[in-house]
């Protein structure tokens, strides 16, 4: 029994749900996002968007705690917004942004300059004496989380100092160093 599943969605006010042919299309003040979805259906009522699946299978089991978890994400996004943070740890990290345009020092011979989704609003903050941040919003939870694992693979957090592009408030595993 899919406990995630069985929760019903809460819609904001400003925020309709449609389902259409098997999409599921969610408008709100930040956006609108567009969901297909297969083995589950989708009903709209009373101010709630539910989820029910036909059978106890293992695949329709599997199907409704996830597109019941999109739904919730996708009301989300449109209503308040997604943000992550990224942390610049090393000496002579740099981030800038003119625009959608992302341009970072990671100790390579050249930066790194990433043309960014135009969906994904990019900000940099460099105050002295604390590591540059990137911060990423948008209303689509995937696409900020895909840009944000774009960036932060470019130079992983190592695990003897840390340096490297983590997300802020990352625990790293950090390993002792050299035994004299």
């Amino acid at each position: 029994m899919s406990r995630i599943g069985n929760n019903p969605v809460a819609i904001p006010e400003g925020v309709t749900v449609e389902v259409k042919d098997n999409v599921l299309t969610v408008k709100g003040k930040l956006g609108e996002l567009t969901q297909e979805f297969s083995g589950v259906s989708i009903t709209v009522e009373e101010g709630n968007v539910l989820v029910t699946r036909p059978s106890d299978s293992k695949e329709h089991k599997a199907k409704h705690g996830l597109y019941r978890s999109l739904v919730a994400n996708m009301v989300l996004g449109v209503s308040t917004g997604w943000t992550k943070e990224l942390e610049l740890v090393g000496v002579g990290y740099r981030a800038s942004n003119q625009g959608q345009k992302l341009d970072i020092a990671l100790g390579f011979s050249h930066n790194i300059i990433l043309n960014v989704a135009p969906e994904v609003k990019v900000e940099t903050i460099s105050e002295k004496g604390k590591n540059p941040i990137i911060k990423l919003t948008s209303f689509d939870k995937q696409l900020v989380g895909q840009v944000a694992a774009k960036i932060r693979a470019f130079r992983k957090p190592e695990p003897y100092k840390g340096k490297g592009v983590k997300f802020v408030g990352e625990q790293l595993r950090r390993k002792a160093g050299k035994s004299a």
